[in-house]
């Protein structure tokens, strides 16, 4: 028997709905799957940021010094420069805020904030599962049920 849980976490029937409650319902999980989709394409992108936040910040070591580097002005434009601090690094924060690091303090505070992300893809992971799962279920009981109204029509039309 086909059931899905209400927004009170109640336990509902789902064939017993009407054909339309079953289509809004539809429309309903198809609204909260992209939402949660986007929200997960959204972490992946940050956690692939500070990745390679963490990885550059990695290649800032003593021997670094005085190597040549480019330096971006634009997301399309560089210009050459000289690496001649390497004691510490202006870590980006957030809304704004920039915090003079260590690079040692910075690649542990991105490795922090990726898994911080990584946790918070695998609460949203399966969630939009169960949400894809929900959806497919409505989908078939609403399409059982159309199926089986083209019926009795054609039966009520071909018997008179």
């Amino acid at each position: 028997m086909a059931s899905s849980k209400g927004s009170g976490g109640q336990q509902i029937d789902i064939t017993q709905l009407p054909a339309a409650q079953l289509n809004q319902l539809s429309q309903q999980l198809e609204q909260e799957i992209e939402f949660f989709g986007n929200s997960l394409n959204q972490l992946k992108v940050a956690q692939t940021k500070f990745m390679e936040s963490e990885e550059c910040v990695s290649r800032v070591n003593p021997e670094s010094k005085g190597k040549p580097i480019l330096v971006p002005l634009t997301s399309s434009m560089y210009v050459p420069g000289e690496l001649s601090n390497v004691e510490s690094v202006l870590v980006d924060i957030g809304t704004g805020y920039y915090v003079d690091m260590s690079p040692a303090k910075a690649k542990d505070y991105f490795s922090r904030k990726v898994d911080f992300i990584t946790k918070q893809m695998e609460k949203i992971q399966p969630v939009l599962q169960d949400k894809y799962r929900t959806k497919q279920m409505v989908v078939e009981v609403l399409q059982m049920k159309v199926s089986q109204q083209m019926a009795a029509q054609h039966k009520e039309g071909g018997g008179s």
